[in-house]
């Protein structure tokens, strides 16, 4: 709590505080803020009207009353300051435009394999400079690009020991951003997702993306777990049947071979859309499928509940569709609970699309508020 005598630092600090919450919230009360980062009132007051001057929050509307004068609902000033997301596969890029409050602005996907090459470098610059203009973003206003990559991530050091999806090995990362002239930032893939979904979350949980690889993210204590080696979280190469299908980084049986979207994908021509339309149209081939692919999920999950014991988000491409078949997925679980009872504990991400994107082009809003004097 601010009291009488502090310096102009922990005033500082308390206005990040401010913003900051405002900004996971989407909005909040004097009240609320007050209550929740145990600040006086008086104290509030004060930094709220110093953020409303300086221009980075706003009072955008009013609660419900109960009893005497209504709330104002304070947000973050979203047009001004923004940055990019980008987010790199074997054979796309996306990027997302995200605002000041994190809302996203516009968003693009773009067929093009990844190549090791100065080519390919370049075309990565010229296309990020086609997205800028479609959105008519001034330069000076962007932040900075978050660049989210497959594969095992020094963040400090800008290198990746190696990708098998992009089939390269102590990779130098920035040879990626070289005709970025923006600030740079690079993450794993699901680590970027998994930051999207649980960023200003106080609950310790686990997130599996189910995309064209299986990956994920231990979110822990308000952090991403990263692991000594960089490699926490590669649940994708977890064995889940001794001897089984053949993986792609080599091995047999990992949980990538039985729960990747491409598990799905390929029997409609890889286009996941259309696999699920069979599915809903009861063809009887694609529910056969669709229960095997349960039944694995089930397996992986129940065994990440075991060793973490918190709740499980599921995204990636294969999570998008999941909210339609949470029930019977459920009900899967229910077959290898040993612990009796249990309430739901695995939900669906709320970004559907780009949350790798949008992970990594947080990071430079988010410093953006630390920046704030």
């Amino acid at each position: 709590m601010e009291q009488k005598g502090s310096n102009t630092e922990t005033k500082r600090l308390n206005k990040i505080k401010i913003a900051k919450y405002i900004y996971h919230h989407g909005e909040a009360s004097k009240q609320e803020i007050a209550t929740a980062l145990n600040l006086s009132m008086p104290t509030v007051l004060q930094r709220v009207k110093e953020l409303i001057k300086e221009g980075i929050i706003a009072e955008t509307g009013e609660y419900e009353s109960t009893g005497g004068r209504k709330a104002k609902a304070l947000s973050i000033v979203s047009k001004g300051r923004c940055a990019v997301g980008l987010d790199i596969t074997g054979n796309h890029v996306s990027f997302v435009l995200l605002d000041a409050g994190g809302g996203i602005c516009g968003k693009k996907r773009i067929r093009c394999t990844f190549k090791d090459s100065e080519d390919y470098y370049q075309n990565l610059g010229e296309m990020l400079d086609f997205f800028l203009d479609k959105y008519q973003v001034e330069r000076e206003r962007l932040l900075g690009v978050g660049i989210s990559i497959p594969g095992i991530v020094d963040e400090e050091k800008k290198r990746m020991p190696q990708s098998h999806v992009l089939k390269v090995e102590d990779f130098e990362l920035d040879k990626i951003s070289r005709y970025i002239p923006w600030r740079t930032w690079f993450r794993n893939d699901a680590n970027s997702a998994a930051y999207a979904e649980l960023r200003g979350s106080s609950q310790d949980t686990i997130y599996l993306s189910l995309s064209n690889t299986v990956g994920g993210a231990i979110y822990m204590n308000g952090r991403i777990y990263k692991g000594a080696h960089f490699r926490g979280a590669e649940f994708g190469h977890m064995i889940l049947v001794p001897g089984g299908k053949r993986c792609y980084c080599g091995r047999a049986g990992c949980m990538d071979a039985y729960c990747a979207a491409g598990v799905l994908a390929r029997w409609t021509g890889d286009d996941l859309d259309a696999f699920f339309r069979e599915l809903e149209g009861e063809n009887p081939v694609y529910q056969t499928v669709w229960r095997e692919y349960l039944n694995f999920l089930a397996i992986a999950i129940t065994n990440l509940r075991m060793a973490f014991d918190c709740d499980v988000v599921l995204g990636g491409y294969v999570g998008g569709y999941m909210d339609c078949y949470l029930g019977a997925l459920e009900d899967k679980l229910d077959e290898y609970r040993i612990f009796g009872p249990d309430q739901n504990y695995v939900r669906t991400g709320r970004y559907k699309h780009e949350a790798a994107a949008i992970g990594a082009g947080i990071r430079f809003i988010e410093e953006y508020f630390d920046g704030i004097l």
